[in-house]
């Protein structure tokens, strides 16, 4: 049966008890109706429910089919029963006032949602299957939030995970009639007075996941599945309007349209969108669809108008009105019998653009109601074959946005909502794809006022099919008997969103492969809309698709595409830089790849937040979970739900201050003399709305400068120079230029007074060890010898203590408190670090494990003590070694203690068969006690890697001991600091260099670039074992584990997408010579 089928349904059958007699001589007939033996057959005649038998008893050779016919959730061919077409998401209002106030509240449609009454049983053959029925009695039913998801009300099996793999048997297009949750729903309510005066009244469901079958007053209204796309029934001759009306709705956890909802998320099920009741007046819009199109020399524009009405010979009114609610155009016409259009010519209107969302209000009438829409001139089109808007090219910035809150699941609350996009705006984010289906109808709203370009992406993939072996673009993407189903999906996307300005790609779904289906969704898009690009990444030759896309691919690929002669398509990465973890690494190359080929769009990172849920163990901790955390959920896909910039509530990490810092929309360049080059990445706007100020840093020290006059009219995506003024004739060693640049009081889109861009360069290197050496007075410790130990004590009192007998530095402890050591845990050279979610799912990580480099182990062979009048040198050869394999590396640690400082240098050789070709660090590892505040020159205040570090600046910067570890949701290694110049180890802030104040400092020269610290309460091997954050605090330890390195292995994006690029690794074909001093 088609889409929007009107047919006449029948009543449900009566469930019944079958008897069979005592004294009966058991003979079976079976007569087996299977899907596999009718597959794809459509039903005689049409059924709502799920039929079930009809006899209270049975006699001999009589044979029973249950169920009767295939049911509308397992059969293809009906997609929806009794729906009304799709149309633009509108509300109508009695008064232009009304409609102008955009509150719903005040419009002819109630909501509701609320609490509904519940009921759940294990299958749709289950239950209460009469609950429909006037006379049943839901007295004893539990109650559920709607909207909501039933996983999450603590109601069925829980929720599950998988980012590929189906979680049922695959045998499409039926679904599993005994492993398919169902939820029944009731509700009560009665007609508003406000709303009696309609002549239509439709049942909107916004969102309903899977399937479901909608009853009002004991009559059936029909069927519809398609989880985020709207249904709408006419229910106009089944409502009371003196009485109390009682809705009932079963949902189906699955169906067959389910197969083609295999997207990256969690399998939750119920009504999560709300439900509204519209009242129709006798002469109303049916749809309209508006077109605000610049000409091509993006002056004036045309508007125009196309209105569907329900009745021919009406009078429309259309009010188009600007920002301040002065009228542009005003004009009647009359309307047509199908379809009305009419067109305005507009003289040099404001064009909508993702940095200057200028909307006009347009108000249409006809009768007696009102309805209004945010109309935005904005021109989306192919020049040349680069992507360009109100003919500009325009760099993509994006994020993919899967809807999810961590207490509700795709149940997203408005405020919340409000908060992603907000967050987006300031965070540098210009663009959204959503990841993929289309959202709640108000993010377009928020969109098309706030300014983000849309990719809207049809609520379509089929991902698992790759799984199973076969072709898998067979199974749906290229079987035409799945072709209806793909249409369908594409026109409900199209039809409600069309007239949103924010929307500039239409997208045909995600990882579905490709066939003949995609090609119909295309040409069934066009039909409705040509003025936008329809992209699809599965068209990996974009046969069909406007645009090339691609998902993470490496930076040196792109390019090579980017390269390419005589290409008439753009290409977009529609996923890139997986941020999932700590991580992504390697974003800025990305960034600046995009804005140096014009082909390159830009692209969408995988993405906006992790997707945990809150649960709680049994004692009561709350945490977020994820797949394998809800039992039973198998098969589940552990934590890959956990992959975004933001956590599971959304509060931004470190991976979105480190994307934020790559597109920020200015970029300082360069730096000569006291000219300073910059460059303006905006698409539309010069630079007039800001203002520039700079500053110097240097090893604790700041000075404010003053504020540098940024020329006028800078032109996007071109270069500038910024003239520095009162700088000083000299500068100290270590000293950085900083400018940051802030919305000014006359900027239009951004709050005065934000921070939109920061830039620094080094003006100054730091001094060298060598120097620092040669700066510190003459003289030799004082030693003595005690049971096997060398203790060397400096002129400030701290004595550095050397076991004999392998060699390490154990022994850590002051004049003021000499019997107490500070150091837990010795010395040791190290070359492991926890692993990263990049780590595990890259090459490196797996290496790591594989050659056994977390169970290497310092073994000393020699040690040389040599006391002169300057120095106490101690000399140690020693072998760095796992167990099991025979790669070593060959160390020589050299120990030079002066009166002022305990140098450490460090030269070693890897070698062996079955070497790692990289290693996570290089540096030493060790334990201390009474850390409790942590002071550094370098990177700040968050953590930084070689190749995720820009956000954070260079300064002096303090903070408490256990707040450096940043508690990913699921644990790994965090807290590093990088181009570190020293570091202090503290039991208080402030005060006197000494001890107590500081128990250690470490002082790298500038010989070691990346060199990097880290201080946690947690051990490595108790960060690889944890699953959780409260696992992970379970073992804090009482001292602090303090990482010194020289080296470390950069993060990249190995958990999906390049790992570790080239330049960032940290190779062991080498040799190192590396030192530093100890105070």
């Amino acid at each position: 049966m088609s889409s929007h089928d009107n047919s006449e349904l029948s009543p449900a059958l009566n469930e019944t008890n079958l008897v069979i007699r005592q004294d009966a001589g058991i003979h079976v007939d079976l007569h087996v109706t299977s899907s596999s033996l009718n597959r794809g057959s459509e039903p005689s005649s049409p059924v709502p429910h799920n039929a079930a038998p009809t006899s209270a008893s049975y006699t001999l050779n009589e044979t029973e089919t249950h169920p009767e016919r295939v049911p509308d959730w397992s059969n293809l061919k009906v997609i929806h029963r009794n729906t009304l077409p799709p149309r633009s998401h509108f509300y109508i209002y009695n008064s232009e006032e009304d409609a102008l106030s955009g509150d719903v509240s005040r419009s002819r449609a109630a909501l509701l949602s609320g609490t509904w009454g519940f009921e759940l049983s294990p299958g749709p053959f289950k239950g209460s299957q009469d609950f429909y029925k006037p006379d049943f009695v839901h007295t004893e039913w539990k109650l559920i939030k709607v909207p909501g998801m039933w996983q999450l009300q603590g109601f069925g099996k829980g929720p599950q995970y998988t980012n590929v793999n189906f979680p049922f048997p695959v045998d499409p297009p039926h679904v599993p009639y005994d492993d398919n949750e169902c939820g029944r729903y009731i509700t009560r309510f009665d007609v508003p007075d406000t709303l009696k005066d309609g002549d239509q009244f439709r049942l909107r469901f916004e969102g309903v996941d899977a399937a479901f079958t909608v009853w009002l007053n004991g009559k059936n209204v029909g069927y519809s599945q398609g989880s985020r796309n709207p249904s709408e029934f006419d229910v106009t001759p089944l409502l009371k309007f003196n009485s109390e009306n009682t809705l009932c709705v079963e949902v189906y956890q699955r169906c067959d349209g389910s197969y083609i909802e295999d997207q990256d998320q969690w399998w939750l099920s119920g009504i999560f969108r709300d439900v509204w009741l519209h009242s129709f007046t006798s002469v109303h819009f049916e749809d309209f669809h508006v077109l605000a199109i610049p000409d091509e020399d993006n002056k004036d524009a045309t508007l125009s108008i196309r209105v569907k009405l329900n009745k021919s010979g009406e009078t429309i009114n259309s009010k188009l009105l600007d920002k301040e609610g002065n009228v542009v155009v005003s004009e009647s016409h009359p309307s047509n019998p199908k379809e009305s259009r009419h067109d305005f010519r507009l003289r040099n209107p404001k064009r909508w653009t993702a940095e200057t969302p200028h909307l006009y209000t347009l108000v249409l009438s006809v009768g007696s109601i009102y309805v209004v829409q945010k109309v935005g001139f904005r021109r989306a089109e192919l020049i040349d074959g680069v992507f360009c808007v109100n003919g500009s090219p325009i760099k993509i910035r994006g994020v993919n946005r899967h809807e999810h809150n961590a207490l509700s699941g795709r149940t997203v609350p408005y405020a919340d909502l409000k908060w992603d996009l907000q967050a987006m705006k300031s965070f540098n984010i210009n663009a959204i794809r959503t990841s993929h289906y289309i959202n709640d109808h108000r993010l377009y709203d928020l969109a098309d006022e706030m300014g983000f370009w849309v990719l809207d992406e049809a609520d379509l993939e089929c991902h698992g099919f790759g799984e199973v072996g076969g072709d898998p673009a067979s199974f749906a993407s290229d079987n035409p008997e799945w072709k209806e189903a793909y249409v369908d999906r594409a026109v409900q996307m199209v039809m409600r969103d069309k007239n949103h300005p924010s929307i500039i790609m239409w997208s045909l779904g995600n990882e579905a492969f490709y066939g003949k289906n995609h090609q119909a969704m295309y040409d069934a898009i066009k039909q409705i809309d040509t003025t936008r690009l329809i992209h699809y990444e599965g068209d990996q030759e974009a046969k069909t698709a406007d645009i090339f896309s691609r998902m993470y691919t490496p930076v040196d690929e792109m390019i090579k595409y980017a390269k390419e002669k005589n290409w008439k398509k753009p290409f977009v990465m529609c996923e890139f830089a997986h941020a999932m973890g700590n991580g992504p690494g390697a974003v800025e190359e990305y960034i600046d790849a995009f804005y140096k080929y014009p082909r390159l769009m830009g692209g969408f990172v995988w993405e906006w937040a992790n997707h945990g849920l809150s649960t709680e163990t049994k004692d009561g901790i709350q945490y977020f979970g994820y797949g394998g955390d809800f039992q039973p959920d198998e098969p589940n896909d552990g934590n890959f739900v956990m992959d975004g910039l933001c956590n599971s509530q959304h509060w931004p990490g470190p991976g979105l201050n480190e994307y934020s810092k790559a597109i920020e929309p200015v970029q300082v360049l360069g730096v000569k003399g006291t000219e300073v080059t910059i460059i303006n990445r905006y698409d539309f706007l010069t630079l007039d709305h800001l203002k520039c100020y700079w500053g110097l840093v240097s090893d604790r020290q700041q000075m404010i400068g003053k504020e540098i006059i940024i020329p006028e009219g800078i032109k996007p995506h071109t270069k500038a120079t910024l003239l520095l003024g009162g700088f000083p004739n000299t500068l100290s060693a270590g000293t950085w230029l900083q400018l940051d640049f802030l919305a000014s009081e006359k900027s239009e889109w951004i709050i005065p007074g934000h921070v939109v861009a920061r830039g620094e360069v080094s003006l100054v290197p730091p001094h060298s060890l060598s120097l620092l050496k040669t700066l510190s007075p003459p003289g030799r410790p004082h030693i003595h010898r005690k049971e096997g130990m060398l203790y060397a004590t400096i002129s400030k009192g701290t004595t550095f203590g050397f076991d004999t007998g392998n060699g390490t530095l154990s022994s850590l402890t002051h004049a003021s408190d000499p019997d107490r050591n500070l150091i837990t845990v010795p010395f040791a050279l190290d070359f492991y670090r926890a692993l990263t979610d990049n780590d595990r799912g890259g090459p490196h990580g797996k290496e790591w494990l594989e050659k056994r480099v977390h169970q290497t182990r310092n073994h000393f062979s020699k040690i040389t003590i040599t006391e002169s009048s300057s120095a106490c040198t101690i000399v140690v050869k020693g072998r760095v070694a796992p167990p099991v394999l025979a790669w070593a590396v060959d160390t020589v640690t050299t120990y030079t203690i002066t009166s002022d400082f305990c140098s450490i240098r460090v030269q070693a050789k890897p070698h062996g068969a079955l070497l790692p070709s990289t290693f996570a660090r290089f540096g030493l590892s060790f334990a201390l006690r009474d850390i409790r505040i942590v002071e550094w020159f370098g990177r700040g205040p968050g953590e930084s890697y070689s190749d995720k570090k820009r956000a954070q600046m260079v300064n002096t910067w303090g903070q408490a001991a256990d707040t450096l570890y940043y508690n990913y949701e699921f644990p790994q290694d965090s807290g590093n600091r990088t181009d570190v110049r020293w570091v202090e180890l503290r039991t208080r802030w402030g005060g006197e260099d000494v001890f107590p104040n500081r128990l250690l400092r470490a002082r790298f020269g500038n010989e070691h670039d990346g060199a990097s610290f880290s201080v946690t309460p947690f051990s490595t091997r108790d960060v690889d074992e944890a699953g959780h954050p409260y696992e992970l605090w379970a073992r804090k330890r009482d001292d602090h584990v303090v990482r010194l390195d020289w080296y470390h292995h950069g993060l990249g994006t190995g958990s999906c997408g390049p790992p570790t690029l080239p330049e960032y690794q940290l190779r062991t074909d080498r040799e190192f010579d590396v030192e530093l001093l100890l105070y």
